[in-house]
Protein backbone atom coordinates (compact mmCIF):
# COMPACT_ATOMS: atom_id res chain seq x y z
CA UNK A 1 0.00 0.00 0.00
CA UNK A 2 1.14 3.25 -0.96
CA UNK A 3 1.23 6.52 0.71
CA UNK A 4 -0.58 7.96 -2.42
CA UNK A 5 -3.25 5.80 -1.21
CA UNK A 6 -3.34 6.07 2.56
CA UNK A 7 -3.03 10.18 1.76
CA UNK A 8 -6.84 9.12 0.08
CA UNK A 9 -8.21 7.67 2.93
CA UNK A 10 -6.73 10.57 5.35
CA UNK A 11 -8.52 12.92 2.77
CA UNK A 12 -11.60 10.42 2.72
CA UNK A 13 -11.61 10.26 6.20
CA UNK A 14 -10.86 14.44 6.63
CA UNK A 15 -13.47 14.86 4.54
CA UNK A 16 -16.15 12.86 6.28
CA UNK A 17 -14.68 14.28 10.46
CA UNK A 18 -15.76 17.46 8.43
CA UNK A 19 -18.52 16.84 7.19
CA UNK A 20 -20.06 14.95 10.38
CA UNK A 21 -18.74 18.51 12.41
CA UNK A 22 -21.39 20.10 10.43
CA UNK A 23 -17.99 22.47 8.96
CA UNK A 24 -19.12 23.80 5.95
CA UNK A 25 -22.81 24.89 7.45
CA UNK A 26 -20.44 26.47 9.95
CA UNK A 27 -18.51 28.00 7.15
CA UNK A 28 -21.57 28.80 5.19
CA UNK A 29 -23.50 30.33 8.43
CA UNK A 30 -20.09 32.24 8.97
CA UNK A 31 -20.39 33.63 5.41
CA UNK A 32 -24.00 34.24 5.55
CA UNK A 33 -23.57 36.33 8.48
CA UNK A 34 -20.41 38.46 6.71
CA UNK A 35 -22.89 38.71 4.07
CA UNK A 36 -26.01 39.83 6.27
CA UNK A 37 -23.29 42.73 8.51
CA UNK A 38 -21.85 43.76 4.86
CA UNK A 39 -25.23 44.60 3.46
CA UNK A 40 -26.35 46.10 6.60
CA UNK A 41 -23.25 48.28 6.59
CA UNK A 42 -24.13 49.03 3.05
CA UNK A 43 -27.78 49.57 3.59
CA UNK A 44 -26.83 51.96 6.15
CA UNK A 45 -24.29 53.84 4.28
CA UNK A 46 -26.84 54.56 1.63
CA UNK A 47 -29.34 55.87 4.50
CA UNK A 48 -26.28 58.15 5.35
CA UNK A 49 -25.87 59.11 1.94
CA UNK A 50 -29.35 60.00 1.34
CA UNK A 51 -29.60 62.17 4.33
CA UNK A 52 -26.11 64.08 3.61
CA UNK A 53 -27.85 64.63 0.32
CA UNK A 54 -30.90 65.82 1.39
CA UNK A 55 -28.53 68.50 3.84
CA UNK A 56 -26.80 69.35 0.89
CA UNK A 57 -29.93 70.34 -0.73
CA UNK A 58 -31.46 71.98 2.16
CA UNK A 59 -27.86 73.63 2.55
CA UNK A 60 -28.01 74.87 -1.23
CA UNK A 61 -31.66 75.95 -0.47
CA UNK A 62 -30.88 78.43 2.85
CA UNK A 63 -27.61 79.60 0.78
CA UNK A 64 -30.05 80.58 -2.39
CA UNK A 65 -32.37 82.20 0.12
CA UNK A 66 -29.79 83.98 1.79
CA UNK A 67 -28.51 84.95 -1.05
CA UNK A 68 -31.59 86.38 -2.48
CA UNK A 69 -32.44 88.18 0.78
CA UNK A 70 -29.33 89.92 0.33
CA UNK A 71 -29.63 90.81 -3.03
CA UNK A 72 -33.17 92.32 -1.86
CA UNK A 73 -31.30 94.21 1.18
CA UNK A 74 -28.81 95.57 -1.16
CA UNK A 75 -31.73 96.25 -3.71
CA UNK A 76 -34.21 97.85 -1.25
CA UNK A 77 -30.82 99.81 -0.15
CA UNK A 78 -30.15 100.84 -3.71
CA UNK A 79 -33.50 101.94 -4.14
CA UNK A 80 -34.02 104.04 -0.76
CA UNK A 81 -30.71 105.70 -1.77
CA UNK A 82 -32.03 106.87 -4.85
CA UNK A 83 -35.17 108.31 -3.07
CA UNK A 84 -33.01 110.22 -0.37
CA UNK A 85 -30.71 111.74 -3.30
CA UNK A 86 -34.09 112.28 -5.15
CA UNK A 87 -35.20 114.22 -2.18
CA UNK A 88 -32.44 115.87 -1.50
CA UNK A 89 -32.23 117.52 -4.97
CA UNK A 90 -35.93 118.52 -5.08
CA UNK A 91 -35.56 120.52 -1.38
CA UNK A 92 -32.50 121.64 -2.51
CA UNK A 93 -34.12 122.94 -5.69
CA UNK A 94 -36.50 123.85 -3.81
CA UNK A 95 -34.61 126.29 -1.68
CA UNK A 96 -33.03 127.61 -4.20
CA UNK A 97 -36.30 128.55 -5.76
CA UNK A 98 -37.33 130.44 -3.06
CA UNK A 99 -33.80 131.89 -2.10
CA UNK A 100 -34.69 133.30 -5.58
CA UNK A 101 -37.68 134.55 -4.92
CA UNK A 102 -36.79 135.83 -1.76
CA UNK A 103 -33.71 137.84 -3.58
CA UNK A 104 -35.93 138.63 -6.48
CA UNK A 105 -38.25 140.47 -3.69
CA UNK A 106 -35.59 142.56 -2.19
CA UNK A 107 -34.24 143.96 -4.76
CA UNK A 108 -37.87 144.44 -6.11
CA UNK A 109 -38.54 146.35 -2.91
CA UNK A 110 -34.98 148.25 -2.97
CA UNK A 111 -36.01 149.54 -6.64
CA UNK A 112 -39.44 150.41 -5.29
CA UNK A 113 -37.57 152.44 -2.22
CA UNK A 114 -35.28 153.71 -4.56
CA UNK A 115 -37.52 155.24 -6.98
CA UNK A 116 -39.58 156.51 -4.22
CA UNK A 117 -36.92 158.07 -2.38
CA UNK A 118 -35.34 159.76 -6.12
CA UNK A 119 -39.40 161.00 -6.35
CA UNK A 120 -38.98 162.41 -2.84
CA UNK A 121 -36.25 164.33 -3.37
CA UNK A 122 -37.02 165.52 -6.80
CA UNK A 123 -39.99 166.22 -5.49
CA UNK A 124 -38.67 168.36 -2.21
CA UNK A 125 -36.57 169.87 -4.82
CA UNK A 126 -39.03 170.93 -7.48
CA UNK A 127 -40.74 172.38 -4.31
CA UNK A 128 -38.28 174.17 -2.96
CA UNK A 129 -37.34 175.36 -6.31
CA UNK A 130 -40.98 176.55 -6.56
CA UNK A 131 -40.88 178.21 -3.38
CA UNK A 132 -37.44 179.77 -4.32
CA UNK A 133 -39.10 180.99 -7.40
CA UNK A 134 -41.99 182.13 -6.16
CA UNK A 135 -40.39 183.78 -3.11
CA UNK A 136 -38.18 186.04 -5.24
CA UNK A 137 -40.97 186.47 -8.21
CA UNK A 138 -44.00 186.86 -5.84
CA UNK A 139 -44.68 189.66 -3.53
CA UNK A 140 -46.93 189.14 -0.27
CA UNK A 141 -50.41 190.33 -1.58
CA UNK A 142 -49.91 187.71 -4.76
CA UNK A 143 -48.33 185.43 -2.01
CA UNK A 144 -51.59 185.86 0.03
CA UNK A 145 -53.18 185.63 -2.94
CA UNK A 146 -51.79 182.58 -3.75
CA UNK A 147 -51.96 180.85 -0.50
CA UNK A 148 -55.46 181.58 -0.62
CA UNK A 149 -55.99 180.16 -4.26
CA UNK A 150 -54.28 176.88 -3.17
CA UNK A 151 -56.42 176.74 0.10
CA UNK A 152 -59.41 176.68 -1.58
CA UNK A 153 -58.23 174.40 -4.16
CA UNK A 154 -57.45 171.75 -1.50
CA UNK A 155 -60.39 172.40 0.18
CA UNK A 156 -62.58 171.57 -3.02
CA UNK A 157 -60.47 168.29 -3.33
CA UNK A 158 -60.90 167.22 0.03
CA UNK A 159 -64.64 167.87 0.17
Amino acid sequence: MDATFWALVALIIFVAVVIYMKVPGMISKSLDARADRIRNELEEARKLREEAQQLLAEFQRKRKEAEKEAADIVEAAKHEAELLVTEAKTKTEEYVARRAALAEQKISQAERDAINEVRSTAVDLAVEAARTLLASKVDSKADADLFKASLQQVKSKLN
